[in-house]
C-alpha cells in the first residue's frame, strides 16, 4: 500500500465518551461579545416616518441596556429600558408607543427572544444575521406586521445608528432612524430574576 492509502488502525477501547464539541460556540460567542459592546446608557435621536404623514416625528430617548448575570433562558439575557428625554409631542401624536418601559430579551443561538414588544405586549422572536463584527440585522414577525432593524456600532462603540423597517399586511408602515451616543458604560450585572 502507498502512503495515501494505509489503513489507520481502530482503537480497541471502542467511540470516544467525550461529548461532541458544539459548533455553535464561537458564532454564538460572537454574538454575545456584540450585545456586551451595546451595554451601558445611551441618548437615542429618532426619527419616525409614518406611512401618509408628509412630516416625519422626532423623538428623543434615553436607553439603557444591561445584562443579567445568569440567564433564565438561552445563552445571555439583557435588559432594554427607555424613557423620553424630549417628546416634541410624538406620544400625543402616538399613543400607542409606551413612554417609558423594559423588556427582556434572550440570545439563544441565531435567535433573539424578546418578553413583549414595543407596540405590544406579547412575546416576540427575532432572527439574527451578523453582518460583520459591527453590524447585525434582526428579522421578526408578529401578527401582521414583519420588521427589519439594522444596528451598527460606529468609531469605537462611541455611537449606534439604527435603521428600522416596518411592514404591515406587505405595505412599508414606518421607517426609522435612530442616531445614538453612548452617555455611559457599562454597569453592574443584574441579578437573576
Amino acid at each position: 500500500m502507498t502512503p495515501s492509502t494505509e489503513r489507520v488502525p481502530l482503537d480497541p477501547s471502542g467511540p470516544s465518551s467525550r461529548p461532541p464539541q458544539d459548533s455553535r460556540i464561537q458564532l454564538d460567542s460572537s454574538l454575545r461579545r456584540w450585545f456586551s459592546r451595546n451595554l451601558g446608557l445611551w441618548r437615542s435621536r429618532r426619527l419616525y416616518f409614518f406611512r401618509g404623514e408628509e412630516e416625519p416625528l422626532r423623538l428623543d430617548l434615553l436607553l439603557r441596556i444591561e445584562a443579567f448575570q445568569q440567564p433564565v433562558e438561552g445563552e445571555a439575557a439583557y435588559r432594554f429600558s427607555w424613557k423620553p428625554e424630549q417628546d416634541f409631542g410624538f406620544y400625543a401624536r402616538k399613543p400607542q408607543y409606551q413612554p417609558e418601559g423594559s423588556l427582556d430579551v434572550y440570545l439563544c443561538g441565531h435567535q433573539l427572544r424578546r418578553s413583549r414588544g414595543y407596540l405590544v405586549e406579547q412575546p416576540m422572536r427575532s432572527q439574527i444575521r451578523q453582518v460583520d463584527e459591527h453590524q447585525l440585522m434582526f428579522e421578526s414577525q408578529h401578527q401582521n406586521w414583519d420588521i427589519q432593524q439594522h444596528i451598527r456600532l460606529i468609531d469605537w462603540d462611541r455611537f449606534r445608528s439604527s435603521s428600522i423597517f416596518s411592514w404591515r399586511d406587505g405595505e412599508l408602515d414606518i421607517t426609522e432612524t435612530h442616531h445614538e451616543i453612548r452617555l455611559e458604560g457599562p454597569g453592574d450585572p443584574l441579578p437573576a430574576d
